[in-house]
């Protein structure tokens, strides 16, 4: 098979940023945290800290364990939006960059002019040269090049950090064999369970299995398309994006009571709302949960016509809480967060027939907030149930949805003012 994808995967992405930007972090074992406080987890950790045994979802008490003397930073989402447009531009002088995958992942196609071996080797090597020199030296990336993207983002994986695998005919299979069955791409626990459950236990077993056998494993055609691409076949893989629209926030302790965490409830869901309407989509369900200190947890899920609507979300929003079985109501939250699903494109949306000058007359209404926040800041213009916590829940970046710094926090300085010291309790 002929190569011809190139990934490129950056190490300890928000950990490296911090590490690039701070002379004095820079060989520390540090941990990035969403939030300044005790009851927090890390996000990201140095290649010091990650020695040590912190990784990511590590207690900030069981890190200081593991890790005495590792530092903890908050994480800063502006400056790794920054520093990824920057790393496009820098592999672009390079090669055109086919498909952004994450915040630190993106693949290559490589076209004729670079498919035969030493070509892509070659750039490969530009590609770090010119992230070194362009935007430093702490800013490494893992570099897999393979028939496609899966083996190709599987090599990157094989040597961290700062590493360069080759996936060429010679290495299929034997380089696949000796890894656990979750390090194949496209197999989470669920999977891994159900392939146990047919006596799959091994990497070696996976690949012996037959087409028609992974077929029904996955229930669909998807099994056929691992089959595929575990022997290097060209099957692309898309990034699935805009099937839901989320926020969640680590409450800082001066907001973890019931009155507050709903008003960052709120909070979230007007970011959400805007967001949907940002990208042209409209929710038909929504998912809201909690977390609470004493490591319980509440959920519920409603559905409704599908809205873009803030106002038809907030009526949502308020009739869940008002469900909450009576064991929450009185524990102390510490996570909060919510889920827009069933999203459907604008095109495929139908106003309804009876509520249509309603409906009409709402969304010039949320045309217009969202045009306020945008020119004076987000948060400037805010529906009631937000009050008091604009400047909380801050810009967060998950793994495929890179956030637009105008639909987040324009003024970070005066959130700053709004949100006051955080000291954990």
């Amino acid at each position: 098979m002929p190569l011809r994808s190139l990934a490129v995967d950056f190490n300890s992405f928000f950990a490296s940023c911090e590490q690039q930007e701070n002379p004095r972090l820079r060989g520390r074992p540090i941990g990035v945290v969403p939030v300044m406080a005790e009851t927090t987890c890390i996000i990201a950790a140095s290649y010091a800290a990650k020695a040590k045994g912190v990784k990511v979802g590590t207690g900030i008490p069981d890190a200081r364990q593991l890790c005495p003397g590792i530092e903890f930073v908050e994480a800063r989402p502006r400056l790794y939006i920054d520093i990824h447009h920057r790393l496009l531009e820098a592999i672009e002088a390079c090669i055109h960059v086919s498909e952004v995958r994450s915040i630190d992942e993106v693949e290559c196609e490589l076209t004729e002019t670079f498919a035969p071996r030493e070509k892509a080797l070659s750039v490969a090597r530009q590609i770090k040269a010119t992230v070194a020199r362009r935007i430093g030296p702490f800013l490494t990336c893992s570099i897999g090049i393979a028939p496609n993207w899966m083996l190709a983002k599987m090599a990157t994986d094989m040597q961290k950090p700062d590493g360069l695998v080759v996936l060429d005919d010679p290495d299929i299979p034997q380089r696949l064999l000796g890894l656990e069955l979750q390090d194949f791409l496209g197999i989470g626990p669920h999977m891994d369970a159900r392939l146990r459950a047919r006596g799959i236990d091994t990497a070696a077993k996976l690949y012996a299995a037959t087409k028609a056998e992974l077929r029904g494993i996955w229930g669909s055609v998807e099994g056929e398309r691992m089959y595929g691409r575990m022997r290097g076949e060209h099957i692309p893989t898309p990034v699935e994006r805009n099937k839901t629209v989320g926020h969640s926030h680590v409450l800082p302790p001066a907001l973890r009571s019931q009155a507050k965490a709903l008003a960052v409830l709120h909070r979230l869901l007007q970011k959400a709302a805007m967001r949907l309407r940002s990208i042209g989509h409209y929710a038909g369900g929504l998912v809201v949960f909690v977390g609470y200190r004493d490591e319980a947890r509440w959920s519920d899920e409603l559905r409704f016509n599908e809205t873009q609507d803030t106002l038809a979300l907030t009526h949502a929003l308020n009739q869940m809480w008002a469900r909450r079985p009576r064991d929450v109501r009185h524990r102390q939250p510490i996570q909060v967060g919510i889920i827009l699903t069933r999203l459907l494109e604008m095109t495929g949306h139908t106003l309804d027939l009876f509520d249509q000058p309603s409906q009409e007359a709402r969304e010039r209404l949320d045309h217009a907030v969202d045009t306020l926040n945008q020119t004076f800041g987000h948060g400037s213009v805010f529906f009631g149930g937000a009050f008091g916590v604009t400047g909380n829940a801050p810009m967060r970046i998950s793994y495929t949805c890179i956030p637009k710094p105008e639909l987040e926090e324009i003024d970070e300085k005066r959130n700053r003012r709004l949100r006051g010291p955080q000291v954990d309790q």
